[in-house]
């Protein structure tokens, strides 16, 4: 069975749900504490959603330094599929191993609510069985969740199609930047998450594991847990590449 490693921080607070969304997508979840650096032969990594050491200083800046995040960016060095959702998307960040920055939302208030974002591009390890293009409403809870990068770098994103959910209206229009509801948290070119360049780490803000099946009022994020596990479970079986540990 494909295992999928969940990383725990002090304040991680959305394991749990992340581990149960994995369990019923059909794999194994694995928890993987902060202070070990053994991924134990996981397919796939994902980083949940909290309050990463409390968000001192700010979200994800201390995460990032774990020791666990050493072993995380060597096994995405070598091609491994890393999500990082809401605080793990900080962590990522902070980490440079997506691009951009997460900001306080422009109202500088804590946000928990449904919104709607469209996947931009369907043919990617992260999105390919989310069913047919549609606005998904997913759940979000942060207060820092604005996108920010420099022109050049959206740009770029933009022209490598690295930008892979956008905030929408429920209408499938994409939201605007400032004083638009649907872009709750006034992120740039109203962008909800990213990958990197190489296409195998990307975070987002949204939360799928919160809307994995219908008893949680929606299910539209679970197609998105799916595609991330059995896109982890074709990679090594079409690689057997051997594990990396980093000591």
């Amino acid at each position: 069975m494909t295992k999928i490693g969940v990383i725990v921080f002090p304040g991680s607070n959305c394991d749990r749900d992340t581990l149960h969304a994995i369990d019923l997508a059909g794999a194994e979840p694995v928890e993987l504490w902060h202070e070990q650096a053994d991924l134990e032969g996981v397919s796939g990594v994902i980083l949940p959603g909290g309050f990463a050491y409390g968000d001192y200083v700010r979200a994800g800046v201390i995460a990032r330094f774990s020791p666990v995040m050493r072993s995380v960016a060597a096994f995405a060095a070598d091609g491994g599929l890393v999500l990082g959702i809401c605080n793990g998307f900080q962590v990522l960040a902070e980490a440079g191993l997506v691009p951009g920055a997460l900001l306080r939302n422009r109202g500088l208030r804590f946000l928990g609510r449904d919104v709607h974002v469209a996947v931009e591009h369907p043919d990617t390890p992260f999105t390919n069985l989310a069913g047919p293009r549609r606005p998904l409403r997913l759940p979000i809870a942060h207060g820092e969740g604005c996108y920010f990068a420099d022109t050049a770098t959206l740009d770029e994103l933009e022209d490598n199609g690295q930008v892979l959910f956008r905030y929408v209206r429920a209408n499938g229009a994409v939201a605007g930047e400032t004083d638009d509801p649907a872009n709750p948290n006034g992120s740039l070119r109203a962008i909800a998450g990213v990958r990197n360049a190489a296409g195998n780490v990307a975070g987002l803000m949204p939360h799928p594991e919160r809307a994995s099946e219908s008893l949680l009022g929606s299910d539209d994020g679970f197609g998105i847990v799916r595609s991330f596990v059995e896109s982890a479970a074709a990679s090594v079986a079409s690689s057997r590449r051997p594990e990396v540990l980093v000591g």
